[in-house]
């Protein structure tokens, strides 16, 4: 289990290095050895003990990234209850909703959530406690710890056990509460070290929140060999570079905007690289997002040297992993890949869930050792969801080419049908993303009179350039006719702390009808 994968670091690596925190906004650096990484688990694992917190009670964590996140996190885990990270972005409304459902027995939190909870939510003796300064009835996370112990102790826990409840992103709808166990858990470590393979000698560059499944199972190759990582408290690609260089990062783990934003600070002359110490930067690697095929082209002309991956992967299926396109196959840049460490992929029909055949479109269906036991009670949802032999509906559109590379074609729901032809809003956006000036890029249907739907199209400008909609939807002339703007709109196109483009947003703001 990961709990031990901890305990073995700190015995193995105690003094070393295992975490430190940037601040580039005031320059300060923090950190933590293996041994006060543990040390600091076990005394949040104590204090839940004593305060009666058992095997599968549920304890929320909901804090910005921080030095203390991880070490509170395996506390929770340690202490046999579930942990529960909640998304910092969500509403104090939302984050009340996701502690009912779960039924939450105990509240750690950033200082900047004050508020969001009250104490005795989850009982009177409901542990309470602010990530930072002591706030709101909430005592401060040192004090918490300062005479607890750090011994360790059994709480009769088993890989098969539950171990976490992930609210999705929502960005389909209302959040739902995933139930992860500790084998999902253990296996995230497994598949990203097999697919990258880490040593103790990697640091990794740790940017995305930590809440999601994304980055922290992305860290967890790192934590499986003992090697360090970098908490990075923001995404500005001057703080990017130079924390690669002063901190000797060895891998980076980006979104489509931080490398692009990345790319055109370079380009522009804004950063330097000769400036830098980046030789050890031996791997980039994105996911949470269908990634360009023109920024991959990019990126490797300006970093030759680097290795590249591109990774799928669902909170259902505990993040990174189930598809990873494969460091070396930047031939097939564009394809999400092929089936990750430990998993196997399907492509039905949507209705009949009928295997299709190769080459033809169908909805993405993955199996392996990361895939949820259930949304948590939601019977209905996990039925839909889950098969009764362990396949994972993904809602994801793809298909498989010749060589057995997947490539994702879009989710269902976004589907754009024009006149009755299929428009998968990724080739737009694509396209969009390859014309001069477009920094970013998203399409939408909306209701259009004749067709039923059409395309709209959202693009968010580089910095300092301009472009008429005339001048786009003269570029759009290179694609097949059903799939040109009907619409263009300039303005920012919303993402999500995982890079997802909020398409609910956008329908709601730019989906009109329209006539012509």
């Amino acid at each position: 289990m990961i709990t031990e994968v901890l305990s073995e670091n700190s015995l193995k690596w105690g003094l070393e290095e295992a975490l430190a925190e940037l601040d580039p906004a005031t320059g300060e650096r923090r950190r933590l050895s293996w041994r006060e990484f543990d040390s600091i688990s076990w005394r949040v694992a104590n204090g839940l003990k004593n305060a009666g917190i058992a095997k599968g009670d549920r304890v929320i964590l909901l804090a910005k990234n921080c030095l203390e996140w991880l070490p509170v996190y395996f506390g929770i885990l340690r202490s046999g209850a579930w942990v529960v990270p909640l998304n910092h972005r969500f509403s104090r409304e939302e984050a009340l909703w996701c502690a009912e459902t779960a039924g939450a027995r105990g509240f750690f939190f950033g200082e900047e959530f004050e508020g969001y909870f009250e104490k005795g939510e989850g009982g009177a003796d409901t542990p309470f406690v602010s990530i930072g300064r002591a706030c709101n009835g909430a005592e401060s996370l040192s004090e918490y710890i300062a005479s607890l112990p750090d011994t360790p102790f059994e709480a009769g826990i088993s890989l098969a056990d539950e171990a976490g409840l992930y609210f999705t992103s929502g960005t389909t709808g209302r959040p739902k509460p995933i139930l992860l166990t500790h084998a999902n858990l253990f296996s995230a470590c497994l598949v990203e070290q097999a697919h990258h393979g880490q040593t103790h000698d990697d640091n990794f560059l740790l940017i995305p929140p930590l809440y999601h499944t994304g980055a922290k199972m992305h860290w967890f190759g790192n934590f499986l060999v003992g090697a360090r990582a970098v908490i990075l408290k923001g995404a500005k690609p001057e703080w990017i570079i130079k924390a690669v260089s002063d901190e000797k990062c060895t891998i980076v783990w980006l979104l489509v905007p931080w490398a692009q934003d990345i790319l055109d600070s370079t380009e522009s002359g804004k950063i330097r690289l000769t400036d830098f110490t980046l030789g050890q930067w031996r791997l980039m690697h994105i996911g949470a997002q269908p990634v360009p095929p023109s920024l991959v082209k990019r990126w490797l002309e300006v970093f030759p040297k680097h290795s590249y991956d591109t990774n799928y992967g669902l909170s259902e299926a505990t993040g990174p992993g189930a598809v990873h396109l494969g460091v070396g196959n930047t031939h097939k840049v564009g394809a999400i890949g092929v089936p990750g460490h430990g998993y196997e992929i399907r492509i039905v029909h949507p209705e009949s869930f009928a295997e299709v055949a190769r080459g033809e479109v169908g909805e993405l269906l993955v199996r392996g050792p990361g895939v949820m036991r259930c949304y948590y009670k939601n019977p209905e949802a996990t039925a839909n969801a889950l098969t009764e032999d362990g396949w994972l509906h993904t809602g994801d559109l793809a298909r498989v080419d010749e060589d057995g590379f997947c490539w994702l074609v879009d989710r269902k729901k976004d589907l754009i049908i024009v006149g009755g032809e299929n428009v998968f809003p990724v080739e737009v956006e694509d396209f969009l993303r390859s014309l001069p000036k477009v920094r970013d890029a998203a399409a939408i249907g909306a209701p259009h009179r004749r067709l039923g739907e059409a395309v709209v199209a959202v693009i968010d400008l580089l910095e300092g350039e301009s472009l008429t909609e005339a001048e786009i939807l003269q570029s759009c002339k290179a694609l097949p006719g059903y799939k040109r703007p009907h619409r263009v709109y300039f303005g920012e196109v919303p993402r999500n702390p995982t890079g997802k483009i909020e398409k609910p947003k956008l329908r709601e703001r730019y989906s009109r009808e329209i006539a012509d």
